[in-house]
Order: C-alpha cells, then sequence, then structure tokens
C-alpha cells in the first residue's frame, strides 16, 4: 500500500522571514523559544529572526552543536520551561531545526529520547502533544524544514532518527536571503547533501510518483546551481534554486533514503566531527555503482533518469561525475582525508546495518556490500 502525504505551509522568497510573527499567530504560538546555533547568531541571522517578532516574549537557545545531542535537546527544554514557552522557531540549517524537533518531543512526552526512536519502535508513541514548530532554514541541505524527520545522538552515543508526521514543522519559512554569503565549504556540503536526497528517494523502490517528479526536479536544480552558488554566495538566482533543491529533497525523502545515509548515519555517530552532508557527498559514487545492479533501478532505467536531469549522456557516468564535482567545490577527496580510519569500518557497519535508511535502499546490503562501499569511499 502507497502512503503519500504532502502537509505543511511553505512560505518560499526572498524576505519571507518577515512573515514570521504573523505564522506565530497562525499556529498559536505566543512564548516561543528560538532554537539556534553560535554561527547562525554571529551571522546576524538570529537577530533579523528577533526583528520580525515585535512585542512577542521571546526566548532563544542558541547553543545547538554541529551534531545535536540529547543533551542539548534537555538544555533546550529547561529555556522552554521556565520561560513558560508555547512553541518553538527553530532557525538554521538541519542540526537546529532537527535539536528543535527533539525539543518539541521532550518537552511534550514522558522519559528519554530514546523512548520515541524510530527503529526502538518509537515513532507511534509520538503523539499531538508535540509543541508546535515553526522552522527557517539558513543552508540549503536537509530540508528539514519540511520533513517528518529528526536526527539526533542520543546518550549512549548512537545517531538515531525520529519520524512521526507530528513533527512536520507547522510553517517553513524558506529565505534565500538568509543563505546570501553563506561560506563555500558549508554551501558546497550542505548542497551535497540535498543533491543526495534527491538522487537516493528517486532510487528507492517504493511507489510514490510525486515524490520521483519532485525528486528530479529538485535534483536539476541542485546540480545546476550548486557550483555558482558556491563559487559566488550573492548569487540569488543560484541560492533560490538551491533552497528549492534542499525542500524539494525533503518533501520527496518521505518515499525512503538508502545506504548513503546509513552509512552517513552511523559514521556520523561514531565521529560526530564529521559533516553529514560532506559524507553523503563522499557515498554517493560508491552506493551508486552499488545500486545499479537492483532490480527496480535497472526495470525502471533509473540511473539513465537521474543522468538525464544532471545533464549526462547516461547513468554510468553518474559516479565519476559526483567526484568530479567533489573535486570542484573544493569538498575531501574521500573518508581518509577526513580522518576515517579502515578499523572503524567494523562499528560503522554494525550502525548502519541498524539504520532506518539501510531497509529502504532498492539493494539490501550485507556487511561484506557496506565494507566495500566503504573501501571505495577511501
Amino acid at each position: 500500500m502507497a502512503f503519500i502525504y504532502y502537509v505543511t505551509q511553505v512560505q518560499f522568497d526572498f524576505g519571507a522571514i518577515q512573515l514570521l510573527k504573523q505564522e506565530c499567530g497562525r499556529v498559536g504560538i505566543s512564548r516561543p523559544l528560538i532554537v539556534t546555533d553560535p554561527g547562525v547568531k554571529a551571522a546576524g541571522i538570529l537577530q533579523k529572526a528577533l526583528d520580525a517578532l515585535p512585542g512577542l516574549p521571546v526566548a532563544v537557545f542558541d547553543q545547538t552543536p554541529s551534531n545535536p545531542t540529547e543533551a542539548a535537546v534537555r538544555a533546550a527544554v529547561e529555556v522552554y520551561q521556565a520561560n513558560a514557552c508555547d512553541g518553538l522557531i527553530a532557525v538554521g540549517g538541519g542540526s537546529a531545526i532537527d535539536c528543535a524537533k527533539g525539543v518539541a518531543i521532550a518537552a511534550t512526552h514522558e522519559g528519554p529520547l530514546t523512548t520515541y526512536a524510530t527503529i526502538e519502535g518509537g515513532s507511534a508513541k509520538i503523539t499531538e502533544r508535540v509543541a508546535p514548530l515553526i522552522a527557517v532554514p539558513t543552508t540549503s541541505g536537509t530540508g528539514s524544514e519540511v520533513a517528518r524527520g529528526a536526527i539526533l545522538i542520543v546518550d549512549d552515543h548512537r545517531k538515531l532518527g525520529f519520524h512521526s508526521w507530528h513533527l512536520v514543522p507547522r510553517t517553513a519559512i524558506c529565505d534565500p536571503e538568509l543563505t546570501l554569503g553563506l561560506p563555500p565549504k558549508l554551501t558546497a556540503a550542505t548542497g551535497m547533501d540535498a543533491i543526495a536526497h534527491c538522487m537516493e528517494t528517486f532510487m528507492a523502490p517504493a511507489f510514490n510518483p510525486p515524490a520521483d517528479g519532485i525528486a528530479l526536479d529538485g535534483l536539476h536544480r541542485g546540480w545546476a546551481h550548486i557550483e555558482r552558488a558556491t563559487k559566488d554566495g550573492s548569487d540569488r538566482e543560484a541560492r533560490l534554486n538551491l533552497m528549492s533543491a534542499s525542500m524539494q529533497g525533503a518533501m520527496a525523502f518521505q518515499k525512503g533514503l538508502g545506504c548513503v545515509h546509513s552509512l552517513s548515519h552511523s559514521l556520523g555517530g561514531v565521529d560526530p566531527r564529521l559533516h553529514h552532508g560532506t559524507l553523503n557527498a563522499m557515498f554517493l559514487p560508491a552506493v551508486v555503482r552499488f545500486n545499479a545492479g537492483a532490480d527496480s533501478v535497472q526495470r525502471e532505467q533509473r540511473l539513465d533518469r537521474i543522468a538525464q536531469a544532471m545533464g549526462l549522456a547516461s547513468g554510468s557516468d553518474i559516479p565519476d561525475a559526483i567526484r568530479d564535482m567533489n573535486a570542484r567545490l573544493g569538498l575531501p577527496t574521500g573518508l581518509a582525508a577526513m580522518g576515517v580510519r579502515p578499523e572503524q569500518f567494523g562499528q560503522i557497519i554494525q550502525g548502519a546495518l541498524a539504520d532506518h535508511c539501510h531497509k529502504t535502499n532498492p539493494r539490501l546490503a550485507s556487511a561484506q556490500e557496506y565494507e566495500a562501499m566503504l573501501a571505495a569511499s577511501m
């Protein structure tokens, strides 16, 4: 049975952040907690959000780590409760938005976060009691502003997914102006995250034609504009299209992701210093090669359709095109350049096999096949 669900309201335009107070009123938030991080605050974007909320009593948690943790969620919940907040505004990249989703759960539900993790059977325990959330992305990568999931490192150091339609932000305010001047490396890494979402969800075998169409259009926009956005942070057209690609990838990945993300989630838990989008860029070539042998990928000519969206001659050109793009964007040459060591493979593979994205890959990977993908990505 196919389940196809598009649910949230999106305000998308340059200057859309000015609608923040209006959207708080629409969803019933009168005492918001803004969840953000030190970089967003230093860039002056937090102040733009505060300026768009005149007259509202606003609390701020600005200590979201680059890979959000259960400890950070607890600290934010303390601020939320101390200020009698009744809703959340996430301002930042996927880390801040995912941290805010963790707060939305923890501030309204009993017990540790692991109780609500997807692989622990916790999705059904996340109820409509979650705190209402508005998401304001400041990078073009995760698309968490329109997604039902969050990725958090829990107290036992596992990097786990939390998924519920109750976690979809009530409003996504997508303002490309907030991404102007984003540093080149962060633009490249987050942009490749968006591209990975579009590619992986299109390769996933579930039946969801709307997701396929959205993913291919998002891939076309992201691939055509990521280099321009990376080289010129003020390119408004490139920034708009990259933000759209990010949003579209997340709208589509309700269909499922795959081995790129099961590996990235696991390795990000093993070494939280590693950037998720950069890891996705490293794993994509090997996973595309692995997926080329899947029956559904071959039957539906999915790699050739991806290649067409990327302006390539055939599906066999995709892995090398990704490696070439990574090089042009200034991303690492492979996992070894990021400090990953072969002796970590066993722990990474164990986490990948348990990850919620493992079973939605078009081919079910074995431990040995994961090891081969890791070796090819070094």
